[in-house]
């Protein structure tokens, strides 16, 4: 009987022993369905021995024809026992995979785990399936066979029972034996010699139908991969199934557009590259390779916010195939009735309750145009003003960012040592552990810093695309305003009220003090600069009373600009933008435009 040829390159005769090749698979990941369904095409064998129990036959046959619709198979020792076990029936496990090809080449099913009141297939460690598709299947397995990890209790039984039933089979039948890697070199030890036959256990089970809500808790492999996989193994012609980097880039790419549909935020581009590095520290840290939906979740949450993280768990969770009416009993489970280790992580869903969305019966509504236009008409361009509440928060928050660049230039200047005579500024309890077998204290000496903060450049968007064409500078009106450069949205292209415009920031440039700035859009001294950043940077440094430059953005400015500000006796410290709160961004990055300033005395009333 012939190999797969991905299968075969790797010494199929340690493999095939008489009428029987051993796949070897790990429960529960597509990779290994694919390459059993590939297998299995390729050999097409008269009987394929897969590891489920044995009572589970009559179920799984109706549960393949409920596919791709999930079931879930409940096991249980009497018909009112309340120990059961809940094994799912998932497409992209390669057990069900083989049983449902099986089906289609015409082969015999045998079932060959014993019937018990365990959960199915010993536990075992693997490395990372997702390797298979760098090294390839045959180097995967050797490499787990040459470093195996410690066995487990109850794999000896497990393998004298599978060789039970193995021996029993038909001798002349070419079969093809679909088991867990962990298994495999304990059964191939164990038909070495006849063994006795198994206890048998006299088990209830039925047939349930999941509830939609709670695929993604109890499926080995994410219900959004699951409805992939069906689609590959629907396609004429036979396609590639895509890679599961691949996978998790369209299931983020989805939650992406579904939050920017309800929340109106957008994901920029410093939060997916912060996503993708948190989520590969993620899975080094789990000993994988590629993050699993709990770990993509807890990166959302992390990087973005909770609403992200619902979601990306709602994307992954979706399964169109999937209704909570059938002809069968319908139940919603939990992690914990299936699984036996769970992670719990709780997302907190920040959007407005019903009681905050209801008006008081005496609140006006907002105010809007009698006739389009009407507030266009009103604007007369003979002079631009700021909101002064929307001053005030952004000058609070510039006054955080200075001393938070104040703390990181101390935290650099800061120096550790053993502790003598002097505790110093404190004991710093990280370095402490970190040289426990030293048997020492260390102190910490926080060093002060010279000079002060001059400037404070904050970049929302690098504005490739020339989305903020709103360029202006204007001039703070007392000694506690500073100047300001910004560029923005257009605010007149978005009238909230008569001569009262709403833009977004792409980035802005405070110095006090005020009543000193000239145009920078316009002056030739910034010419050199390449993008509308670098000449804020340019005018930071040029404007800035004291020594210190603040720089808040998604990357760091060009290396010239360091030797730049060598030159002018400045120095820019920089904040990546992650490191902020994004609600409070998000909450300063609005501007409103005032056509004059008389539009203060009204501009309370529409805007929000």
């Amino acid at each position: 009987m012939p190999l797969a040829p991905e299968f075969s390159a790797f010494d199929p005769n340690n493999l095939t022993r008489g009428q029987f090749t051993y796949f070897p698979v790990v429960p529960g990941r597509a990779e290994f369905a694919v390459r059993v369904r590939q297998a299995l095409i390729d050999a097409c064998p008269r009987v394929v021995a897969i590891e489920l129990p044995a009572c589970f036959e009559a179920p799984l046959r109706h549960a393949l024809r409920r596919l791709p619709e999930l079931s879930v198979i409940l096991c249980t020792a009497s018909e009112d026992d309340e120990d059961a076990v809940y094994s799912p029936i998932e497409p992209t496990d390669p057990f069900v995979e083989a049983a449902r090809t099986a089906a289609e080449i015409g082969a015999q099913l045998l079932l060959i785990e014993p019937d018990s009141l365990t959960r199915l297939h010993v536990a075992g460690l693997y490395p990372d399936p997702c390797a298979i598709g760098h090294i390839g299947l045959a180097k995967y397995i050797e490499t787990h066979r040459l470093f195996p990890p410690p066995p487990t209790p109850g794999i000896e039984q497990q393998a004298s029972a599978i060789a039970w039933k193995l021996q029993g089979a038909d001798p002349l039948a070419p079969t093809f034996v679909v088991l867990s890697l962990n298994l495999l070199d304990a059964v191939l030890d164990a038909m070495e010699q006849p063994q006795p036959e198994p206890p048998t256990n006299r088990l209830a089970v039925r047939l349930l139908n999941p509830h939609p809500d709670c695929l993604a808790e109890i499926t080995s492999e994410m219900p959004f991969l699951i409805e992939r996989y069906n689609q590959w193994r629907e396609s004429i012609p036979p396609s590639e199934f895509p890679d599961r980097p691949r996978l998790q880039y369209d299931l983020l790419k989805e939650a992406e557009q579904a939050y920017q549909a309800i929340t109106g935020d957008k994901i920029v581009h410093w939060q997916r590259r912060g996503l993708a590095r948190y989520t590969r520290n993620l899975a080094q840290t789990a000993g994988d390779l590629v993050a699993g939906l709990y770990d993509l979740t807890v990166a959302a949450r992390s990087i973005v916010d909770d609403n992200f993280a619902w979601e990306v768990w709602q994307t992954a969770n979706r399964y169109a195939p999937q209704r909570d009416g059938t002809d069968i009993d319908t139940v919603k489970l939990s992690a914990e009735e299936v699984f036996l280790n769970t992670r719990k992580l709780r997302i907190r869903r920040r959007l407005p309750r019903p009681k905050q969305l209801t008006r008081p019966v005496h609140l006006k509504p907002r105010k809007t145009e009698k006739r389009p236009g009407e507030w266009a008409e009103q604007l007369d361009g003979n002079a631009i003003c700021s909101y002064p509440p929307e001053d005030i928060v952004l000058e609070d928050y510039g006054r955080f960012l200075k001393q938070k660049a104040k703390s990181i230039l101390s935290e650099e200047r800061s120096r550790v040592e053993p502790f003598s005579t002097s505790l110093h500024d404190g004991i710093d309890i990280r370095e402490t552990i970190r040289h426990w077998h030293e048997n020492k204290i260390y102190v910490r000496q926080m060093q002060r810093t010279s000079g002060d903060v001059g400037a404070v450049l904050i970049i929302f968007d690098e504005d490739s695309e020339n989305r903020c064409g709103y360029l202006t500078t204007w001039l703070g009106e007392h000694q506690n305003e500073s100047d300001m450069a910004f560029y923005s949205t257009n605010p007149f292209d978005r009238l909230v009220g008569p001569g009262i415009g709403r833009a977004e920031y792409g980035g802005l440039l405070m110095t006090l003090p005020p009543r000193r700035m000239f145009d920078v859009w316009h002056d030739p001294d910034y010419d050199f600069a390449e993008t509308k950043p670098e000449r804020l940077l340019l005018a930071a440094m040029d404007y800035a009373v004291d020594r210190y430059v603040v720089y808040v953005a998604a990357r760091p400015p060009r290396s010239v600009f360091r030797s730049i500000a060598a030159h002018l006796g400045r120095k820019i410290v920089y904040i990546p933008l992650g490191q902020l709160s994004p609600s409070k961004l998000k909450k300063i990055r609005v501007v409103h435009v005032l056509d004059g300033y008389d539009k203060r005395d009204i501009a309370k009333e529409y805007l929000w």
